[in-house]
């Protein structure tokens, strides 16, 4: 399966936050909203940065407390990892378990087009394996 078709089924928002919004107010919205990561883009919507669950707990370790308080920019992963719509589910999850990440934005013609968890991703190979296991039941008991 490709990420077009994840994204297909899944929508292509993609929650961003601005490298100047503090860790506590990121922390947040990343629990109103259910999820692990946010997109972390400039003012001409270009991706700077992610900012993971992760980097928030390491925000708290480095500062403490007052460390919800400082601008996402120091504590955000600058070097991001990307996917591409015409990418296979397999080569993504080998990727994110060599990278040790969770999320994967997706980019389109230079554009953040969706982004990837690690979830979707199983998600999709185990329908994937639920359908062959079903098509070979089927030929089995065809005989």
């Amino acid at each position: 399966m490709l990420v077009s078709q994840i994204l297909k089924d899944k929508g292509d928002l993609v929650f961003t936050a601005s490298p100047n919004e503090t860790v506590g107010a990121v922390a947040a919205l990343l629990h109103s909203r259910r999820v692990g990561a946010m997109v972390v883009v400039d003012e001409d919507g270009g991706v700077v940065g992610i900012l993971s669950e992760r980097d928030i707990v390491s925000a708290v370790a480095e500062s403490g407390p007052g460390g919800l308080t400082k601008t996402i920019a120091g504590f955000m992963t600058r070097d991001v990892i990307f996917a591409q719509p015409h990418e296979k589910v397999d080569d993504l999850l080998e990727r994110m378990t060599d990278r040790r990440i969770r999320h994967l934005p997706v980019v389109r013609d230079g554009r953040l087009a969706g982004i990837i968890s690690i979830g979707d991703l199983v998600k999709s190979k185990i329908s994937e394996v639920e359908a062959e296991a079903s098509g070979l039941k089927a030929y089995i008991a065809a005989g």
